[in-house]
C-alpha cells in the first residue's frame, strides 16, 4: 500500500526535476550571469568585509573591488588580444595542414572503409568527396562572439556590484523569514561554509592554474611552439573547467604542433607533455592544496560537468564544480540529503 502510494509523488518529483532542468535549459541567457555573479560574490565578499574593517564604507568598497576586477581584466584582455587574434587567424590553414599531413592515413582507412562496404552492399553509392577543413565548432562555442561576451560580462559585472553593496542583507532576510532559531543557525552556517569553500576552492584553482601556465608556457618555448605565453594563459583559463578544459588544450596544442612540426615524434610530444604535466597537476598537486574538505567524487564532478557543459555551455562547465561544492554543504547541513552528501563525497 505505502509503494502504490509514494507512486504518485515520485512522479510528480521527477516531472518538476525535469520541468527544472528545461527551465535552466531555455533560460540559460538569463540564469548564466546570475549565477556567476553569485559565485563572483562568495570570492569577493572576503575582501569587501576586510575593506569595512578598516572603515570603508560598504558600497565604497564594493566599488573598490569592482573596479579592480575589471581592471584585472582589463590588463589580461589586452596582453593576450594579439596573440588570441593571431593565433585565431591561422586556425584554418593550421587545420588544412594538419589534414593535408593526415592524408596518407585518411586514404588508408578509406580504403578499409571501402573493402567492408564492398563485401556488405555490393551494389552501394560510392562515397562522397570530404568535405574541406572548418573550424571545429567547439571553438566556436568555446570563444563565443564578442558582443555577446561583452553584454553577458556587463550584466554580470553590474549585478556583482549590486550584491557586494547590499552587504549580508538577503542573509538577513533569510534568517528573518525562517521560523525556527534552529533554522536560522543553519542557515547562517551553511552561508558561512559555502562562501568559505567557494573562496578556497577558486584561489587554490587560481594558485595551481597559474603554476601549471607558467610551465605549460615554458616548456612549449623549449619545444619552439609559437606563442608559448598563450598557451600558458588558455592553460590557466581553461584548467578552470574540469576534464574539458585539458582535453580542448590537449586538440588545440595537437592541432597546432601538426602545422608546425614534420615528424610524428615531436608532433606528439606537445600535446603528449601536457598530458603529463596535468596528470601531475591533478594527482600530486591538487590533492594536496585542497585537502579533504574540498574532495568530491571524481565520477560525479565529471558527470557534472558534462551535464553543465550541454545545459549552460562553457559558462556551466565552470560553474560545475562550485556548484556540487556547495550542493555537498548544503546535503552535510539537512538530514533529508544525506544520501547525496555521501554520493558527492569522495
Amino acid at each position: 500500500m505505502t509503494n502504490w502510494a509514494q507512486g504518485p509523488s515520485l512522479g510528480i518529483g521527477l516531472l518538476a526535476l525535469l520541468a527544472g532542468i528545461g527551465a535552466l535549459y531555455v533560460g540559460r541567457e538569463f540564469f548564466i550571469p546570475i549565477a556567476l555573479a553569485l559565485l563572483l560574490n562568495a570570492l569577493l565578499r572576503p575582501l569587501v568585509r576586510g575593506l569595512e574593517r578598516l572603515r570603508v564604507p560598504t558600497v565604497a568598497g564594493a566599488t573598490l573591488v569592482v573596479l579592480g576586477l575589471v581592471g584585472g581584466l582589463t590588463a589580461g584582455g589586452f596582453a593576450l588580444v594579439d596573440p588570441v587574434r593571431t593565433w585565431v587567424s591561422q586556425v584554418p590553414a593550421s587545420i588544412e595542414t594538419a589534414a593535408r599531413k593526415l592524408e596518407p592515413a585518411r586514404h588508408s582507412l578509406e580504403h578499409v572503409s571501402q573493402a567492408a562496404q564492398a563485401v556488405t552492399d555490393p551494389g552501394g553509392t560510392p562515397p562522397a568527396a570530404p568535405a574541406p577543413p572548418a573550424v571545429p565548432p567547439f571553438l566556436t562555442q568555446l570563444f563565443g562572439t564578442t558582443a555577446t561576451f561583452m553584454a553577458g560580462l556587463a550584466a554580470v559585472l553590474l549585478l556583482l556590484y549590486l550584491l557586494l553593496a547590499s552587504g549580508d542583507l538577503f542573509l538577513r532576510k533569510v534568517v528573518e523569514v525562517l521560523p525556527l532559531f534552529r533554522d536560522k543557525r543553519t542557515a547562517v552556517r551553511i552561508t558561512e561554509e559555502v562562501q568559505q569553500a567557494v573562496t578556497r576552492y577558486m584561489g587554490a584553482t587560481l594558485l595551481i592554474n597559474l603554476g601549471q601556465g607558467i610551465a605549460v608556457g615554458l616548456t612549449l618555448w623549449g619545444l619552439g611552439m609559437p606563442h608559448p605565453w598563450l598557451w600558458g594563459g588558455l592553460t590557466v583559463v581553461l584548467e578552470f573547467i574540469p576534464y574539458l578544459g585539458a582535453a580542448c588544450m590537449i586538440g588545440l596544442l595537437a592541432m597546432t604542433a601538426f602545422s608546425q612540426f614534420d615528424h610524428l615524434g615531436a608532433i606528439l610530444l606537445v600535446p603528449g607533455t601536457y598530458l603529463v604535466i596535468a596528470t601531475l597537476q591533478n594527482n600530486l598537486v591538487s590533492p594536496f592544496v585542497y585537502g579533504q574538505r574540498l574532495q568530491l567524487n571524481p565520477v560525479a564532478v565529471f558527470v557534472g560537468v558534462l551535464f553543465w557543459w550541454y545545459l549552460w555551455g562553457v559558462a556551466g562547465a565552470f560553474l560545475a564544480v562550485p556548484f556540487f561544492a556547495t550542493l555537498k554543504i548544503v546535503a552535510d547541513h539537512l538530514e533529508g540529503l544525506a544520501p547525496v552528501a555521501a554520493f558527492l563525497g569522495e
